[in-house]
């Protein structure tokens, strides 16, 4: 297990470059108790977040980035073969929860039904984020949930 927490800067201002962002990672090979450790990763991602950015998360947000964390680091220990990275970025305006792991499988999206035993945790990112994005990269996929900030 590698944690990685840092502040970088996108360089010299201007109109084109992203601000400097609070970002985060760390590598799970799958060991027991690896979910409790990432949602505490990114509970004191949020913490770091709320203290040194002053961002504000509305009333549910900041359950809603642990069940998102939760649910995409539960989907790569299940469904890839080896280690998966978590790595969390934000600014005071936003949140992106990013999971890369190394299958190329991109995840089902199911259409809600109460009644499936199973596969409901891709249902749940898509309800509580407010972006989803997954994509084939060379080491396999990236899933990124994102999350818009209270102003």
């Amino acid at each position: 297990m590698n944690e990685q927490v840092t502040s970088r800067s996108a360089g010299c201002p201007d109109r084109d470059r992203p601000p400097e962002v609070l970002h985060s990672a760390e590598v799970f090979d799958g060991e027991p108790g690896c979910i409790a450790r990432a949602r505490a990763l990114a509970d004191r991602f949020l913490a770091r977040l709320a203290a040194e950015w002053l961002a504000v998360f509305g009333e549910h947000t900041r359950s809603d980035l642990l069940l998102a964390v939760s649910e995409l680091v539960t989907n790569a220990d299940r469904y890839s073969h080896g280690p998966y990275l978590l790595e969390l970025e934000g600014t005071a305006q936003r949140v992106s929860v990013t999971v890369y792991d190394s299958s190329t499988s991109l995840p089902h999206l199911y259409a809600p039904d109460p009644t499936r035993p199973g596969g409901h945790g891709m249902e749940i990112v898509v309800a509580v984020c407010d972006r989803l994005t997954a994509e084939r990269v060379p080491v396999g996929k990236r899933i990124r949930a994102e999350f818009q900030l209270s102003s």
